[in-house]
């Protein structure tokens, strides 16, 4: 007989290994404690470590930067562009993958390997606390899940109060793109956010992330513009000047041209309601005077 290996023998699947059900309704087979985990997403490994278990990620992806102890991680390319070499050659005991992003040809051979994966779609705040919840079982640490998970909802219904005080939604443009520009639809993380902190997303509508002009912008009057950006802080600076010059725009004219941090925007984590927070602080700062 003629035995034929194309790829380096991974680890076996330890001896105590569970059944069960991923978010996207898979059925998996998983190590009831792994000890060798890789994030295919920056989120992943947020939420890992903001469980406590970081020591257990053997690599994470390219932009896994928080918290800083992410960075000295063997990267495995970015979540869109996986590498399955690097992936393989660190023999993962569990892969977590997410649906919206992580190439499902890719997800389908470390399947076809043997790699034990679980996969997560968190689409709201909802969802992440349910996903942060679902990691801390896989990982054996319910404890912490159920506290950060604790935590956020009191901290989601103390600000849901606050924003109750408020006697106007502000018409807010939330730009995610500087050429073009990009801004988000109904669909998106920040769609809910900037509802929840007492604002009108004047993007919404059922293409995700819609793109405008400038001159569509200033006919739909923002109050209240937001730029995130990876670009570099000059360069920021420069797109708001381009509002500034706008005089007949509301944002323009009470000078209301932000900038945020993406990642507390873009990134399913617990850090969504600390997003939340500066949102607030945005668009409404006297419920804070």
């Amino acid at each position: 007989f003629i035995i034929i290996i194309s790829f380096p023998v991974l680890l076996p699947l330890p001896l105590a290994a569970k059944t069960i059900k991923d978010q996207l309704g898979r059925t998996v087979t998983l190590p009831s404690a792994p000890q060798r985990l890789i994030s295919l997403a920056p989120n992943i490994t947020e939420i890992v470590f903001a469980l406590g278990q970081g020591h257990l990620l053997k690599g994470a992806t390219t932009y896994s930067d928080f918290p800083a102890e992410a960075l000295s991680l063997p990267k495995i390319g970015s979540y869109v562009n996986l590498n399955l070499e690097k992936i393989v050659a660190l023999r993962p005991d569990l892969c977590i993958a997410i649906k919206d992003g992580n190439p499902l040809a890719l997800v389908q051979r470390l399947e076809d390997l043997n790699v034990p994966l679980y996969a997560v779609n968190p689409t709201n705040l909802e969802t992440v606390m349910h996903t942060v919840l679902e990691i801390g079982t896989l990982l054996n640490a319910q404890d912490k899940a159920n506290q950060l998970v604790q935590d956020m909802s009191l901290k989601l219904q103390s600000l849901k109060a606050l924003v109750k005080k408020a006697a106007h939604r502000p018409k807010v443009f939330f730009q995610i793109g500087t050429s073009p520009i990009v801004s988000v639809g109904t669909d998106t993380f920040i769609h809910e956010l900037i509802v929840l902190a007492g604002g009108s997303n004047i993007a919404a509508g059922s293409a995700t992330y819609p793109r405008f002009s400038r001159e569509k912008v200033l006919a739909l009057s923002p109050e209240v513009i937001i730029i995130t950006s990876m670009m570099q802080r000059s360069t920021l600076e420069k797109v708001r000047k381009e509002w500034e010059k706008l005089p007949g725009m509301p944002a323009a004219q009470n000078k209301r041209i932000y900038f945020a941090d993406a990642d507390f925007f873009n990134r399913p984590t617990p850090r969504l309601v600390e997003g939340l927070e500066l949102l607030i602080r945005i668009i409404h700062p006297e419920l804070y005077d």
